[in-house]
């Protein structure tokens, strides 16, 4: 596995590979890696002949109360689980190189980033933006994975990648989960104890929505109710349950489309996830905690 913190390098490294006819598939992370990122990784290797890797904590995305600092770090296991799974190249900026003067100029996520996480984070997602298109412009690649666990990012990205004519495919995966249905994020290494416990609130939620859509309920303030009962429980403190379509505007009515987008703080961890009703949480991806 080669290892690069220039991006200078790093494109040279992608345009080499490119021109011997190999097709280039990206993986954007901010690292301590878990198995949500390394199943990226593998839908990245089936749909093209080399993989990149990127670990680099974006200091844009966080807002000036939010856990830049204590953001979980661990270089050297990130390697190994890299190395393991058959990345080709891992690109490791560090802030310096990403950023050599005060980026003056942003990416404007437009309207869609001004509800939910985008209204409980102001600025996160120009952040988002702007480090994702300088790493599609210095990686090169032609096709880039991210996950369904972060819906409204995802979604952003995908109109980036359009409105912008970056001419590069944009997958999204799967939302991973564990076993009782907690799903994977770094930050779950925040969760202790009853917290952990606590945490999985939100996937009962998220299920409580499906099972009363599946019995015929298409009232989206009736569902919104029903997961609302089902997340407020000792130790969660809901931000947000929303019921959208692949827009991110609230519905008028449910359909199979309709995602449900969840936010809450479980002590002092803050969660995300969401559904598609039509696939169900049952359609995630289920692995066993490492």
């Amino acid at each position: 596995m080669h290892e690069l913190t220039s991006p200078k390098e790093m494109r040279a490294w992608s345009r080499a590979e490119r021109a011997r006819g190999r097709r280039i598939g990206f993986v954007p992370t901010m690292g301590f890696l878990h198995e949500g990122h390394l199943q990226l990784v593998d839908r990245a290797k089936q749909r093209a002949d080399r993989v990149v890797l990127s670990i680099f904590v974006n200091p844009l995305q966080f807002g000036p109360t939010e856990d830049l600092a204590q953001y979980p770090r661990d270089l050297e296991r990130d390697r190994r689980l890299a190395a393991e799974r058959g990345v080709d190249c891992l690109f490791v900026p560090d802030t310096s190189a990403m950023y050599p003067t005060e980026p003056l100029v942003r990416v404007n996520p437009g309207p869609m980033a001004d509800t939910l996480e985008g209204a409980a984070r102001p600025g996160h997602f120009a952040g988002v933006l702007t480090v994702v298109a300088k790493l599609f412009h210095i990686v090169e690649p032609d096709l880039a994975v991210f996950g369904r666990k972060d819906f409204q990012q995802a979604t952003l990205v995908r109109r980036l990648a359009a409105d912008l004519d970056f001419g590069l495919e944009i997958d999204v995966a799967p939302t991973v989960r564990e076993l009782d249905g907690l799903a994977l994020s770094s930050r779950n290494t925040y969760l202790k104890g009853d917290d952990r416990r606590a945490a999985l609130a939100l996937s009962r939620a998220l299920r409580a929505v499906e099972q009363a859509w599946r019995s015929g309920e298409a009232d989206p303030q009736a569902l919104q109710r029903r997961g609302m009962q089902a997340l407020m429980t000792p130790g969660v403190s809901p931000e947000y349950l929303a019921l959208v379509d692949e827009q991110m505007r609230p519905v008028a009515r449910v359909d199979a489309r309709t995602v449900v987008v969840i936010a809450a703080r479980v002590g002092t961890t803050r969660l995300i996830d969401n559904v598609v009703l039509g696939e169900g949480v049952a359609g995630d991806v289920s692995v066993r905690a490492s």
